[in-house]
C-alpha cells in the first residue's frame, strides 16, 4: 500500500506543476526573437511534465486496490471512496485542528489534535458508538478527570457509525454539522450522518485508508 500512497502523492505533485506552469503568451512581433528560445523551452518543460504526469497516472491505475478504498485529503476537508478510479462517495468532512493543549503538571508533554497522515485500514466498524473521553475532553472543559471509567462514557455523540483506524482515531458522526469542510476536530474525521452510513456501508474491516 506504500506505493500507492507515493504514486498519489507524485501524481498530484505533478498535476499541480502542470496546472502551475505558465503558457507563453504572445509578443509583440519585434521582440519575437529575444524570447523565442524562453518560450520553446516552456513548452517543452510542459510537454515533459504532461508525459510524466500520464505515465504516473498510469502507474497509480496499475497499483490501486481492486477493492473499494477511501482518500481523506485534510487541506480541502474531502473524503472520497474510490474504486479504481471511480469515485464512489464525495463527501465533506472535517479533520484535525492542529490546536495544541498543555499537559497539566506534565512539563513540556501537550495533546497535538492533527489528523494522521499516511496509510491506514479499517480496524473495526462499531453501530451506535459509544464515546469514551480521553483526559483532554475533561481539560478542556476545565473539569476534573474521573477516575471511575463510567463517568467517561458518552452516548450520542459519534452519530450511528464509526470506522475505527487505530490509536484512537476514528470516522464518526457529529452534533455540529455546520462546521463541516472546516478543521476543527480532535484528529477524528466527522461526516454527516448520510455520508458516514454510505461509509459504513461501502467499507469492511481491512479496506485501505489514505491521508494526506
Amino acid at each position: 500500500m506504500g506505493r500507492i500512497f507515493l504514486a498519489i502523492s507524485a501524481v498530484v505533485l505533478l498535476l499541480l506543476l502542470v496546472v502551475s506552469t505558465p503558457t507563453p503568451s504572445r509578443v509583440a512581433p519585434e521582440n519575437s526573437q529575444s524570447v523565442q528560445q524562453p518560450a520553446v523551452q516552456d513548452k517543452a518543460d510542459l510537454r515533459t511534465l504532461q508525459a510524466r504526469y500520464k505515465v504516473l497516472s498510469k502507474q497509480l491505475s496499475q497499483l490501486m486496490p481492486n477493492q473499494p478504498y477511501i482518500l481523506v485529503d485534510t487541506a480541502r476537508n474531502r473524503l472520497y471512496v474510490k474504486h479504481q478510479e471511480q469515485v464512489v462517495l464525495d463527501a465533506i468532512a472535517s479533520t484535525g485542528s492542529g490546536t495544541i493543549l498543555d499537559k497539566p503538571g506534565e512539563g513540556n508533554n501537550r495533546w497535538i489534535f492533527d489528523t494522521p497522515r499516511g496509510e491506514f485500514l479499517v480496524k473495526s466498524k462499531l453501530t451506535n458508538p459509544t464515546w469514551i473521553k480521553p483526559d483532554w475532553a475533561f481539560i478542556e472543559e476545565g473539569l476534573a478527570v474521573p477516575q471511575n471509567a463510567a463517568d467517561r462514557a458518552e452516548q450520542g455523540v459519534l452519530g450511528e457509525y464509526a470506522l475505527g483506524f487505530g490509536k484512537g482515531y476514528f470516522i464518526h458522526g457529529t452534533l455540529y454539522t455546520r462546521l463541516l469542510g472546516k478543521n476543527v476536530t480532535h484528529g477524528c474525521i466527522r461526516l454527516n450522518d448520510s455520508d458516514l452510513k454510505g461509509v459504513y456501508k461501502l467499507a469492511r474491516v481491512g479496506t485501505p485508508i489514505m491521508i494526506f
